[in-house]
């Protein structure tokens, strides 16, 4: 009796951790699982932050000017010569407004980042939840810039530091020197916005390593899309281009798309993802919480609150609303028609209403985590990367997948 009275205390505790380890924006709302998930009893192995000292001779800085970090735990046996970098996501700041009020967070500045974080999910180094990376060295590489890593500017009389770029380069320059560049095997990742950094970066990460390396990239939730509001507005765009523009970032996207688009169509991966050369897995929600939330049907283009309640619990959409979303799923959809056709490339885009799948467990891989044809993500994801099997998969349209675990807000 006793023994099932400390049991339950652990499992109590694991999940209040959970709960609030994770953040799908600025507001963190708190998280309720419509899909009832399994936890693991054992805590999840935490990993120590570096802080990155050679950063400062480049001016690779947070927001905030403090330098900037990540967390690595050393890979071995059959993975000790192969890297998995993760990028942190986190959302963005579009104004010297909301990105003064980042400094005081660890969104940007370091002083405010946890010492220890859970790697979990692609992260984890248990072969049971990660059966493919668990020995690799895993890195997650600490977002503290407000613009996926791209920005290079100042505005001094914020006391403001852009520099996401420098970020980028520095941590990519430190991993280098601790046996990155030995690597056989590499993946870069990353989920919101670490996933569209992920292919912001993709092929400059495959530059970095001999042909005969195998380099691939993979982006969880980073598919935002230019698509039209509730009102008939372009939300995100607005939003996008004041990033772009705060931060200097036009000068390190994609030249491949800039030399055509301006430089905020160039923020869209709609843009990008078919003139990347790198092996890029795509993996999305048909339905991206964070999209309904922030730029499909945001408070600001809904005045009367006709969407707020289908905004926090998708089960509470009318008929007109789900097929508003459809319209959205089919915009992503036609945006991966010509990516799909590549054999290099991969796809999982499940019709769940979530928003970061690869670094949770209970998504990633755990006895009752999201399927497509009885396919869970991490196994999909392996057979793409290690060229198992060909995975294109897409699900049916909402309300078909049982499997899915929906986010709802309170």
């Amino acid at each position: 009796m006793v023994n099932l009275f400390w049991v339950c205390i652990v499992i109590g505790l694991v999940f209040i951790n959970w709960v609030h380890s994770y953040h799908i924006n600025e507001t963190e709302l708190s998280i309720l699982e419509a899909h009832e998930a399994s936890f693991a009893v054992n805590q999840p192995h935490m990993v120590g932050i570096t802080i990155i000292q050679s950063a400062a001779a480049k001016g690779a800085v947070c927001l905030d000017g403090t330098l900037p970090a990540y967390h690595f735990d050393r890979g071995y046996g059959s993975g000790a010569n192969s890297w998995l970098v993760n990028l942190e996501g986190g959302g963005w700041c579009n104004n010297v407004r909301t990105c003064v009020y980042r400094k005081t967070t660890r969104r940007g500045s370091s002083k405010f980042m946890e010492k220890s974080l859970p790697f979990t999910g692609i992260l984890s180094n248990n072969p049971q939840e990660n059966p493919d990376f668990f020995n690799w060295n895993r890195v997650k590489i600490r977002y503290c810039d407000g613009a996926s890593f791209t920005g290079d500017s100042e505005d001094r009389a914020a006391q403001l530091q852009f520099r996401g770029q420098r970020i980028w380069l520095a941590a990519i320059e430190d991993l280098m020197s601790k046996g990155m560049r030995f690597a056989k095997q590499a993946l870069l990742s990353g989920c919101s916005a670490g996933g569209l950094a992920t292919i912001l970066h993709c092929d400059e990460f495959r530059g970095l390593f001999p042909g005969t390396t195998n380099v691939k990239c993979l982006s969880d939730a980073g598919l935002f899309l230019n698509a039209v509001d509730v009102a008939g507005g372009h939300t995100l765009k607005n939003f996008f281009n004041g990033v772009v523009t705060l931060q200097g970032a036009q000068k390190n996207l994609p030249r491949s798309c800039t030399n055509h688009l301006d430089p905020t169509s160039c923020f869209f991966p709609e843009n990008l993802i078919a003139s990347i050369r790198t092996p890029l897995f795509i993996l999305n929600t048909a339905y991206d919480s964070w999209q309904i939330q922030s730029s499909l049907a945001p408070p600001s283009d809904d005045p009367h609150g006709d969407w707020h309640d289908c905004r926090l619990n998708h089960a509470k959409c009318t008929g007109s609303q789900i097929q508003f979303l459809q319209g959205f799923r089919n915009h992503m959809l036609n945006v991966v028609r010509g990516f799909s056709r590549s054999n290099q490339n991969g796809l999982f885009i499940n019709s769940c209403f979530a928003h970061c799948q690869s670094e949770r467990q209970d998504t990633w891989f755990a006895d009752n985590s999201p399927v497509i044809g009885n396919k869970a993500i991490a196994l999909a994801v392996g057979d793409w990367y290690f060229n198992r099997a060909a995975v294109k998969d897409i699900d049916c349209p909402y309300p078909c997948d049982n499997t899915c675990h929906h986010l709802v807000f309170r």
